[in-house]
């Protein structure tokens, strides 16, 4: 079995994934499956989310010749699929439309998340506000603080904010509080797994409404180039906007594709979320995937300076396409992040969130390793906005 015929029945790709839950939850968890398959194939919900994606996201989401960066850098040219210009600042909307409408088809009352930077907790809001469902979002106290902007976007959008001040008070304590308060009623609530983690069918899922990104980006690329990418790029936290933009590549065995991942403070350092990189395999919130854990088992805490990506943990399909060498998955560690940040914006006018930041960091790197004929696709997945003040603080600007 291949790429995007996986998972197979049980929510497996190959080794990853699948459903580590009570029993009890099982039912629940299959419900959703059941009725996310019966309600994507019809004709009503995907005319509703399709029209939702032109009128309201703005979609497609253009590319882009990052121009004056390339002749920077010289070598390989880089362009960037613009998600950052989507509605609500990132890719997060994407998945955010789908699982809302999801829940308004299944008769849900209430949406609950998680988030890290905000972003999706912002896009799930916009959401709920669109559909008329209640939403309630769960984010830890250091990213509530380093994070303002979204926090105050979610409250005006209506939502229920629940700081989280347990553990490190950041992205893998908010999802285990979300998760807890979704145990307490799942009959009237959904919970809408902000990337391509947790028990299946959220994997799945999330990576089905994010391929408009990779569907999107062939094309355009083939039209502006007219040929393929040589080389596709994105950050990886959980790896929602990686696997958007991946799945449309997966099949062209010429196109490479890399994800990036945090070194934060050096791999040398407890200081890191480099998952792929250093974790093993291990169970956590729900599936089977690679994580960061100590000697018993348990997960480690995390670190990135972007809010997003500072997760134990990834999407079970990046597991599997990190055993089967399709994917490369590397690291960019906080430095490099924040020159890539100031970089990008002073060159290009484009201020990039800090996890796309690692992105277009490893692209840098790579394009001056490679002859001026070769072309790196980064994915963009967000804006800046929420990082602008934190980023001058930290750089004193």
């Amino acid at each position: 079995m291949q790429f995007l015929e996986m998972p197979d029945n049980n929510g497996y790709f190959g080794k990853y994934g699948g459903q580590i839950i009570p029993p009890e939850l099982k039912a629940i968890m299959d419900d959703i499956s059941e009725s996310y398959e019966k309600v994507r194939q019809t004709e009503a919900f995907q005319k509703e989310l399709q029209e939702l994606y032109t009128d309201y996201v703005g979609r497609p989401s253009p590319i882009y010749f990052a121009k004056r960066l390339t002749e920077k850098q010289g070598g390989a040219r880089i362009f960037l699929k613009r998600e950052d210009l989507n509605h609500t600042g990132a890719h997060k909307i994407n998945h955010c439309l789908g699982e809302a409408l999801l829940a308004k088809y299944m008769g849900k009352t209430r949406v609950l998340a998680e988030t890290g930077a905000g972003q999706h907790g912002v896009a799930l809001a916009t959401a709920c506000a669109l559909v008329g469902i209640e939403c309630e979002i769960h984010m830890g106290e250091i990213d509530i603080k380093k994070e303002h902007p979204n926090v105050t976007k979610m409250k005006i959008l209506g939502c229920k904010l629940v700081p989280v001040s347990r553990g490190t008070k950041t992205l893998k304590d908010a999802v285990d509080s979300a998760f807890e308060e979704y145990l307490n009623d799942p009959v009237n609530s959904l919970y809408a797994i902000g990337s391509v983690v947790g028990p299946h069918p959220f994997p799945m899922m999330v990576r089905d409404f994010q391929q408009v990104v990779g569907i999107e980006a062939r094309e355009q690329f083939q039209v502006k180039e007219g040929r393929l990418p040589d080389y596709v790029m994105a950050c990886v936290g959980g790896g929602s906007n990686a696997m958007g933009l991946f799945s449309a590549f997966l099949k062209d065995e010429d196109v490479k594709m890399i994800g990036v991942e945090p070194a934060g403070k050096g791999l040398d350092t407890p200081d890191h979320a480099a998952t792929l990189t250093l974790g093993r395999k291990g169970a956590i919130h729900g599936f089977e995937c690679y994580n960061l854990q100590d000697d018993n088992g348990e997960p480690l805490p995390v670190y990135s300076i972007a809010s997003g990506l500072d997760y134990p943990a990834v999407g079970p399909q990046h597991c599997y396409l990190k055993d089967i060498e399709r994917v490369q998955y590397e690291t960019i560690d906080d430095k490099d992040c924040l020159d890539a940040f100031m970089t990008l914006s002073r060159l290009e006018g484009i201020i990039p969130a800090l996890e796309s930041a690692h992105a277009v960091a490893y692209a840098m790197k790579l394009a001056k390793e490679l002859p001026e004929d070769k072309t790196i696709l980064v994915n963009l997945s967000g804006r800046g906005d929420k990082d602008a003040d934190f980023v001058a603080d930290y750089l004193s600007l």
